[in-house]
């Protein structure tokens, strides 16, 4: 662990990062187990790791309370935390996704990538592609892949890709890598959510540079700012929402790649909801006042859009 005597390079409300490059996490590293022997429950969960050699893993999501017989839509979440913390084992995301789940009816699977500076950019989003490249790999043949719940339930012809902060930013470098690349048939990626995404400006971000030593941190870089990718035009997705807040310090970024996304070739529908007075990832902490449930609402409305 870090010790409070190195230099503080980056100091974050939930982190410090050294000039060194290690990092201190403040947060305590809690866990809830999957909830996968209770058929009764109205949300079943389980882990599963997709590649042993770097313990790449997904937490997958049911409603408990569904048809059977009925397929249902298929979502990926990539969550956030400046790509250095956060976990979907924790009681944060897990929570946040299980409730989505119970109440969009939908499979959910939460992709658990590994953090930087442990393991530095693109690690994160090289992580979260191949989490994606396995889900959809589902509907890639008759006998499906090998996990039953999205064999069974997942229609892989309703998938929605999204995420918050860093991993909105990282769930857009998929959707365009997916746009960019031949996906099974039977699979069409529905929408993108995007929820208080973090996007980087013309100014170096200092956090992004240290954390991606290969990137300029600013507004060149395509995963930075992905207005100047040139794939941008084949983006997978037909539509994207952006979830915005009015006081979050990234809202005008978000506001400007929306903008700049409806300018560019890709052509598909964009929506805009923005949360009056809220800050940061508001409804992750607060998620029974009356903004976060009305962005639970728009969330659950957007899957669900015949």
């Amino acid at each position: 662990m870090a010790s409070d005597s190195k230099e503080i390079a980056i100091d974050m409300q939930f982190f410090h990062m050294y000039t060194d490059g290690t990092v201190k996490r403040f947060l305590p590293n809690q866990f809830i187990p999957p909830s996968d022997d209770d058929p009764s429950a109205a949300v079943r969960s389980k882990d599963v790791v997709i590649d042993s050699e770097t313990g790449l893993s997904v937490r997958i999501f049911m409603p408990g309370r569904r048809d059977a017989t009925q397929k249902i839509p298929l979502v990926v979440y990539i969550h956030g935390g400046a790509f250095c913390i956060g976990s979907v084992t924790g009681p944060t995301y897990h929570n946040y996704v299980a409730d989505l789940v119970d109440k969009a009816n939908v499979v959910a699977v939460s992709v658990q990538y590994r953090l930087a500076p442990e393991h530095p950019l693109p690690i994160a989003f090289d992580d979260s592609w191949a989490a994606f490249q396995w889900v959809i790999s589902h509907a890639s043949s008759s006998s499906g892949g090998p996990d039953p719940w999205l064999n069974e339930h997942a229609d892989f012809r309703r998938v929605f890709l999204g995420g918050d902060s860093a991993g909105g930013n990282i769930a857009n470098d998929v959707a365009v890598r997916a746009g960019d690349s031949k996906l099974p048939a039977g699979v069409g990626v529905e929408g993108i959510f995007l929820m208080h995404p973090w996007f980087g400006g013309k100014e170096v971000d200092k956090l992004y540079k240290m954390l991606c030593p290969t990137s300029s941190g600013r507004d060149d870089d395509p995963r930075v700012n992905p207005a100047v990718d040139p794939r941008i035009g084949t983006m997978a997705g037909r539509r994207v929402l952006f979830c915005l807040a009015e006081k979050d310090w990234l809202r005008n970024r978000g506001m400007g790649y929306c903008e700049e996304l409806k300018k560019s070739s890709w052509g598909g529908e964009v929506e805009v909801m923005e949360s009056q007075g809220e800050g940061h990832c508001f409804h992750l902490f607060h998620p029974n006042t009356h903004n976060a449930v009305a962005l639970m609402d728009r969330l659950v409305a957007f899957f669900n859009r015949p």
